[in-house]
C-alpha cells in the first residue's frame, strides 16, 4: 500500500469512528513529587521489528532506557502520539483493552506474530479530554505500530498501560505544539509522554532506491541531522515549528507531517527546569531516515 493510500485510509477509519460519552469525573489523579520525563523516539522500521536488543543498538537503547525510567520514576501510564495514526480532528483511545495493529504491508508472515499485550488506562485517558475538551474520546484504535515495537523493548514485561493521542493531519505545526503545552499537568501525575516519529522520513526517494539494492545515505541527512540536533539543544522551538521553510533541506526531511509533528508534542511539554539527553544518536539503516532519540527530564 502506498503511503497516500495509507493515510487516507487512517483518516476514514478516524472519521468513521464511534465516540462513546461518559460521566464527568469528579476525582482527579495524585500529583507526584518528580515529574515524569518526556520522551521523543523513532519508532525504528518494520524491518526491524523481528530483531532482537542484542542484534539491534537501538532496540538495546530503549531497553536500557526503559529500566532507568522504571527505577527512577513511578510509570503510572504511557501515552504516546504516534505517527501513524492520523485523523481529522484530534481523538484519544479510552479502550482499557489495546488492540495490536500491525500497520504495515507486504512483509513474510514472522513480521506478524509478535505480541505485545499492554492494557489501556481509559481512567487517564479520559483526563486528557477534560484538560482538553477539543479532544475526542474513541475506542476505534489501539496500538499500530508506531507503538508497540518500541514499547516492545521499553517495557517488554508490558506492565505499564499505554495508550494513544492521534495526530489532526491538517493542523498546523503551531497547533500539535501548542497542544503538547496543554497536557504538561500529566507529567505531575505519572504520566510518560512519548512522541514516535523521524525527524527525517522520506519514503518517497527511500522506496526507489531500496528497490535498487542500494541502502546507503544520500548524503544530505547529515547535514540537517546536525541541524535540527542544534535547534533542539538550543531550544530553538520558532525555528523547529517552522521546520518546513527554516532549513533548506527541510521539505526533504519531512514531506510529510505525520513523522515529524510529534517532536512538536514532546518540546511542547517542555520546561526551563528539564534536561536533554540524546538516548541514540546512532547512524540509522535507511537512507532519508533518523533514529535520533531523547528525553527531556
Amino acid at each position: 500500500m502506498e503511503r497516500k493510500e495509507f493515510i487516507q485510509s487512517l483518516l476514514t477509519l478516524s472519521a468513521m469512528g464511534t465516540l462513546s460519552s461518559f460521566k464527568q469525573y469528579t476525582d482527579t489523579l495524585p500529583t507526584q513529587s518528580t515529574r515524569t520525563p518526556v520522551l521523543f523516539t523513532s519508532h525504528g522500521s518494520p524491518m526491524d521489528i523481528p530483531l532482537s536488543k542484542e542484534q539491534r543498538p537501538f532496540w538495546n537503547a530503549l531497553f536500557q532506557l526503559g529500566l532507568d525510567l522504571q527505577k527512577k520514576y513511578e510509570v503510572k501510564a504511557a501515552l504516546v502520539v504516534s505517527a501513524h495514526w492520523c485523523s481529522r480532528g484530534t481523538f484519544v483511545n479510552i479502550s482499557p483493552e489495546q488492540q495490536q495493529i500491525y500497520d504495515y504491508y507486504g512483509f513474510p508472515k514472522h513480521y506478524y506474530t509478535p505480541k505485545y499485550h499492554a492494557k489501556g488506562a481509559p481512567d487517564i485517558a479520559k483526563e486528557v479530554t477534560k484538560i482538553i475538551p477539543s479532544v475526542h474520546e474513541t475506542t476505534d484504535w489501539g496500538l499500530d505500530h508506531g507503538a508497540w515495537p518500541m514499547l516492545m523493548h521499553l517495557f517488554p514485561n508490558a506492565n505499564i498501560p499505554v495508550f494513544q493521542m492521534s495526530i489532526s493531519y491538517y493542523e498546523t505545526p503551531q497547533y500539535h505544539y501548542e497542544l503538547g503545552k496543554q497536557l504538561k499537568s500529566l507529567r505531575e501525575k505519572g504520566v510518560l509522554i512519548i512522541g514516535s516519529g523521524s525527524l527525517i522520513h522520506n519514503l518517497q526517494i527511500l522506496g526507489p532506491k531500496m528497490q535498487s539494492g542500494d541502502m546507503t545515505p544520500f548524503g544530505w541527512e547529515a547535514e540537517y541531522d546536525g541541524w535540527i540536533k542544534n535547534q533542539i539543544s538550543e531550544r530553538n522551538v520558532s525555528n523547529i515549528i517552522k521546520y518546513e521553510t527554516s532549513h533548506k533541506l527541510g521539505k526533504l526531511a519531512a514531506p510529510t507531517p505525520d513523522h515529524f509533528v510529534p517532536v512538536l508534542y514532546s518540546l511542547g511539554l517542555m520546561d526551563s527546569k528539564d534536561e536533554l539527553r540524546y538516548f541514540y544518536e546512532g547512524k540509522p539503516n535507511l537512507p532519508a531516515f533518523s533514529e535520533r532519540s531523547f528525553m527531556l527530564s
